[in-house]
């Protein structure tokens, strides 16, 4: 029998972004991004679901440390994007239109360099109460 195990860290982030290709007209864009093309940006009240599958250690009955993935979310995602306009704020979406599923993406990526390779990592970021995402599908 394994001893795998999913455990999950919930955490919540603001941020304000514009949904924008500018490859694209401005007609073309305000047709596909609707109200998250507006050019004065707009906001999410984003939820973030962290999930690692892995062996419990047998010694503490842990997959990992809930107090260490907190840490490890609140540095490397939550005070790089809570309360920014990911836009203008951030070096991940410069040159990346910050769409819930580049968002989820991107915070995997981030999280992924910093948890030991024997984990399974999921994201899940809900944009709203109905849309949202996970990344790997």
């Amino acid at each position: 029998m394994s001893n795998k195990v999913a455990v999950y860290r919930k955490e919540h982030f603001n941020a304000a972004h514009r949904l924008n290709n500018p490859l694209l007209g401005a007609e073309e864009n305000a047709n596909i991004f609707g109200k998250c093309n507006y050019p004065n940006y707009h906001g999410h009240n984003y939820d973030l679901i962290v999930k690692i599958t892995g062996e419990t250690d047998p010694s503490t009955g842990y997959v990992i440390d809930m107090k260490v993935l907190s840490d490890i979310i609140k540095k490397n995602v939550l005070e790089k994007f809570d309360h920014k306009n990911l836009n203008l704020d951030t070096e991940e979406f410069k040159n990346l239109n910050p769409t819930a599923e580049n968002i989820a993406m991107v915070i995997h990526s981030i999280l992924r360099k910093q948890l030991d390779n024997r984990y399974e990592l999921k994201i899940t970021l809900y944009e709203t109460e109905r849309n949202y995402v996970e990344y790997p599908a």
